[in-house]
């Protein structure tokens, strides 16, 4: 029987997306497509008749503006947010800002894959005296830099997401509220990985499109009963190709 719902939104394409870039902790803005996904997203709970008492994001704007359109659709945007980096897309590392396209041409589609897919497998890390350094962004101010990462592979992003769900979803879930998470590609797939406990092998193959809710229900336990996207087969058909074709050679097909 469904005790609790929690819904799970990766937000709209970003400019980045666009240009098929590796994006990560690099902190860019949605794109006008991306502003749009996010309408579409906000209406589509508006419309299944959805509402929320607490919103969870990570801290950077492509996330953040998400959510300002979609409690803006659900006329809600008074609720109480809580902002954590925890939340954040998983660290590429020094692939940030590299064409996904062209990195494949240059190291092979499948190199690609297990940077962007696989669990154990880290991208290049940052070198010490590189600017886009984590320590060095004012979004972090105050976090102790041997929790900023300089390239973090699945399962490091899984460590920080599930550490997130324990100490501040569970609390306001079993709480009764209705919470709505505003998030990543990579860090819903963790959350994802970590509800439903998917295999290690089988999160290869798990993509979570832009900008579509996605609802869970969940039992006394929070443990998942069922879960589904708000959007027709066919739309969220197409979503699912558009992130799956992101690393391949060529994006032309």
């Amino acid at each position: 029987m469904t005790k609790y719902k929690l819904v799970l939104i990766r937000h709209g394409l970003s400019d980045w997306n666009l240009q098929n870039r590796f994006t990560g902790w690099q902190n860019v803005d949605l794109a006008d497509e991306g502003v749009i996904e996010a309408h579409q997203g906000g209406k589509a709970l508006r419309e299944a008749g959805f509402s929320f008492d607490m919103v969870h994001t990570s801290v950077l704007k492509r996330a953040i503006r998400t959510q300002w359109i979609v409690l803006d659709e659900l006329d809600q945007m008074h609720l109480p947010v809580q902002r954590s980096y925890k939340l954040n897309e998983r660290h590429y590392g020094a692939l940030t800002g590299l064409n996904k396209s062209e990195t494949a041409l240059k190291h092979g589609e499948e190199q690609v894959l297990i940077w962007r897919r696989s669990l154990d497998v880290p991208p290049p890390s940052m070198q010490d005296d590189d600017a886009r350094l984590s320590k060095n962004d004012i979004l972090y101010q105050g976090i102790d830099s041997k929790y900023l990462p300089k390239a973090e592979c699945l399962r490091d992003t899984i460590v920080r997401v599930s550490e997130y769900w324990k100490d501040s979803l569970v609390p306001d879930i079993k709480a009764g509220k209705k919470v709505l998470v505003v998030a990543h590609g990579n860090s819903l797939r963790a959350l994802v990985k970590y509800l439903d406990n998917i295999s290690d092998a089988d999160i290869m193959d798990l993509n979570i499109p832009t900008g579509i809710p996605l609802v869970y229900e969940l039992d006394a336990d929070l443990k998942p009963l069922r879960h589904y996207y708000l959007a027709d087969e066919k739309t969220l058909e197409a979503a699912l190709q558009s992130v799956a074709h992101q690393g391949k050679a060529s994006t032309t097909a």
